[in-house]
């Protein structure tokens, strides 16, 4: 018994390496050849490394580890070791790829863009100059559609290893500590600071409203690849005819719940409460039943973004 765990301990530990390696491969790859081009800043350190490498010149990786490293350094002494192995990893390997992108593999040149890239701007187009000296006609939504998309499956494959951001999120962690302000906000104030720096350094307003449209469909991405397509519904039911719709829940959907009981605020009667989640295929069934087993029950159906537990998700060792 021993030994099987071992095997698939092993195995899961070699799966999420290789979701690590993968996300920060992609990660890269959607900041060199989608974002900087367009001169985006979604947030984080490498957001901010967009604007430095446009504006002074060097690499994008050099500004960014130049940052992640004395980050990762300050957030360990203030906030204590916080950071996993594997963060620590992510961060050099996001490093690696980027430098190898940009470096050799492909440069700064956009990947979407309307027109051929030529050698110098044409007389009445709006038109982006590159690193490398080229203009090209950019096609803004569909490359933040697109860098969205790559930067949502990359961070959600590196949340998947095991392994978090790091980045400009230590900086909100420390804030955090000294102010009290909530984690969401002071992430929110960070990474809007970095992504309004566009306007700032760049003078185009469609910068920063393009950033964050990259950040919202990046977030959309990223709960798809950690939590998977299924959509849970959580209902409350009310109901007279408790053990009818007992049986529907266990013999026919075959799926489990918490029988509750309570009073009625207006009379004080007794009333008996069904707890259940389902999945939404679910849920419909046995809503669209419950008209038929019990016309007068009362139905509460909520959202539910993440359950833990027997025969959903199993609960995290850590």
């Amino acid at each position: 018994m021993t030994q099987i765990k071992s095997k698939t301990d092993w195995k899961k530990e070699v799966y999420a390496y290789i979701l690590l390696i993968v996300g920060s491969a992609l990660f890269a790859a959607g900041d060199v050849m989608f974002v900087n081009p367009y001169m985006m800043a979604p947030g984080g350190t490498y957001g901010l490394s967009n604007v430095f490498s446009t504006l002074w010149g060097g690499k994008i990786s050099i500004w960014a580890i130049c940052m992640d490293v004395p980050l990762l350094i300050i957030g360990t002494w203030i906030l204590g070791p916080k950071f996993g192995v594997k963060t620590i990893i992510s961060t050099f390997l996001i490093f690696g790829f980027t430098f190898v992108i940009e470096s050799w593999l492909w440069g700064y040149n956009p990947v979407i863009h309307d027109g051929p890239i030529v050698a110098a701007p044409i007389e009445g187009l709006s038109m982006v100059q590159t690193h490398d000296g080229m203009w090209f006609v950019p096609d803004y939504f569909l490359n933040t559609v697109v860098a969205g998309l790559i930067y949502g499956v990359a961070i959600g494959m590196i949340f998947r290893s095991g392994a978090t951001s790091g980045g400009s999120d230590i900086i909100s962690m420390i804030l955090h500590k000294y102010t009290k302000i909530s984690l969401g906000t002071l992430v929110t104030i960070v990474d809007g600071c970095i992504t309004l720096s566009t306007l700032i350094a760049f003078g185009d307003i469609r910068l920063p409203i393009y950033s964050i449209i990259i950040i919202f469909i990046e977030g959309k991405v990223i709960d798809l690849v950690v939590d998977g397509m299924k959509s849970y519904k959580t209902m409350f039911i009310v109901t007279d005819q408790m053990d009818t719709v007992r049986d529907y829940i266990i013999n026919d959907l075959h799926r489990g719940g918490t029988y509750l009981q309570g009073k009625g605020l207006y009379q004080g009667n007794e009333r008996n409460m069904i707890y259940v989640t389902l999945e939404r295929p679910d849920m419909v069934k046995l809503r669209a039943k419950l008209h038929e087993l019990d016309p007068q029950a009362f139905v509460n159906v909520v959202d539910s973004s993440e359950i833990l537990g027997q025969g959903f998700k199993a609960l995290p060792k850590e």
